[in-house]
Order: C-alpha cells, then sequence, then structure tokens
C-alpha cells in the first residue's frame, strides 16, 4: 500500500502541475488584475492563493460528499463538467463587463492639450486629462470587489482531475491516503498558480508599457473574456 500511494501521490503532483499550467484561467486572471489595478506583490499573491484554496477546496468537498454517498465517479465528473460551464461563462461576463468599463474610463481619461494666454500676449500650452487625482468611491468600491468576483469564479471552477484520484484511497479505505492526494494535489496548484502570476508579472514589468496604461483595464477585461471563451468553446 505504501508503495502504492507513492505513486498515486507522485501522479497526483504530475497531473496538478500540467492541470494548472495548461489552463490559462489559472493564471491569466490574476496577472491582468493585478497589473489594471495596481496590486501590491503580497495581494497579488494572496488573492491567487485564496482563489486557489476555493478551486481545489470546493471539488474537494463535492468529492468527499460523492464518496460519503456512493455516487459514481461518472456521476460526480459530470457535475465538474457542468461546474466548469458555469466557471467559464462567468469569466467571460466578468471579462466583457470590465472590458466595456474599461474603455470607457480610457476614453474619459484621453489627453488633451489646454493652451493659456497671459495678460503679456505670451501663451503656454500642457497636457490634461479628466482623471482626477483622488479615488472615487465607486472605483474603491470596484478594486475591493474584484478579488471576491474571481474567488467566487474559482470556487464554482472544477478540478477535474481530482475526483477520480481521491477516490482510489477511498476504496481502499485509507482516510490518510485520501488526505495526502487531496494536499498534495492542492499544494502543487497554488503553488504552480502563485509561480506563474509572480514570474508572469515580473517579465511583463520589464516591457515597456507605459503607452499602453490608459487601456490597462480594456485589455484586462479582454483578456479575461478571450480566457473564458478558451475555456467555455475550446476546452482549455
Amino acid at each position: 500500500m505504501r508503495q502504492e500511494l507513492s505513486i498515486l501521490l507522485i501522479t497526483a503532483a504530475s497531473i496538478a502541475f500540467l492541470h494548472t499550467l495548461l489552463g490559462p484561467d489559472h493564471y491569466v486572471p490574476f496577472i491582468v488584475m493585478s497589473k489594471s489595478g495596481k496590486w501590491s506583490r503580497f495581494k497579488t499573491i494572496l488573492v491567487t492563493a485564496l482563489c486557489g484554496v476555493g478551486h481545489v477546496g470546493s471539488s474537494v468537498v463535492l468529492g468527499l460528499i460523492g464518496i460519503a454517498a456512493g455516487i459514481a465517479v461518472s456521476k460526480l465528473v459530470s457535475v465538474e463538467s457542468l461546474r466548469g460551464s458555469i466557471a467559464g461563462w462567468l469569466l467571460i461576463a466578468f471579462g466583457f463587463i470590465y472590458f466595456v468599463w474599461g474603455l470607457k474610463k480610457a476614453y474619459r481619461n484621453k489627453p488633451h492639450t489646454h493652451i493659456h494666454v497671459h495678460e503679456d500676449g505670451t501663451y503656454h500650452e500642457h497636457v490634461h486629462v479628466h482623471e482626477h487625482e483622488h479615488t472615487h468611491v465607486h472605483e474603491t468600491a470596484k478594486k475591493s470587489l474584484t478579488p471576491w468576483i474571481l474567488f467566487t469564479v474559482f470556487v464554482l471552477g472544477p478540478c477535474e482531475p481530482l475526483i477520480p484520484l481521491l477516490m482510489y484511497p477511498a476504496a481502499t479505505h485509507s482516510t490518510i491516503g485520501l488526505i495526502l492526494v487531496a494536499l498534495v494535489f492542492g499544494i502543487i496548484t497554488i503553488f504552480t498558480m502563485v509561480t506563474i502570476v509572480v514570474v508572469s508579472i515580473w517579465g511583463i514589468d520589464l516591457l515597456p508599457t507605459a503607452k499602453l496604461e490608459r487601456f490597462m483595464h480594456a485589455l484586462a477585461g479582454a483578456t479575461i473574456c478571450i480566457s473564458g471563451l478558451a475555456i467555455t468553446f475550446l476546452g482549455l
């Protein structure tokens, strides 16, 4: 049993890594929202990790309920598939709404030139935008709400490969095996998510993105929407 458990844990770690790496929805939303929202590194890591916990934890809970109720693996996988469809459409909706809001914000803050004429006949001009120096209450609320929206989407988002992995130790009545498989899968998934997000943001920071600053929110929304479309229609 010990050898079988070791093989199962290695399998769980490998599948968790590949599942996360090949699923852009596991990291793209955090990368673009961190850049557009100007999140600190700590906030970015915290939000990514918490969403990862919700993502894996919801599938673990579903798996345990299924095991306790004696539900077949095929039925649990069908439920996970339904949850995946819901999460994909939520990403599409959230991304599209954020994209439209970002475009409006970019248009509102379009730079324009003001000319000031002085009494002596001289004049000067300066570039001006309508972006206020203070933060509006509704924009602060939007920034506070965004991580919770992502968390909700990720709680609904399934970890399809985890359910079958939980079934083997459950079938052999190995509680320790069940816990270890869930922990290994969860830790590898969250670690991979956080690593990809942090490394990607570090790479983006090296690029000259100053000219795109005004459109960052719109680009973030479009990227999230495309990510949701890829999940829904391409199965990524």
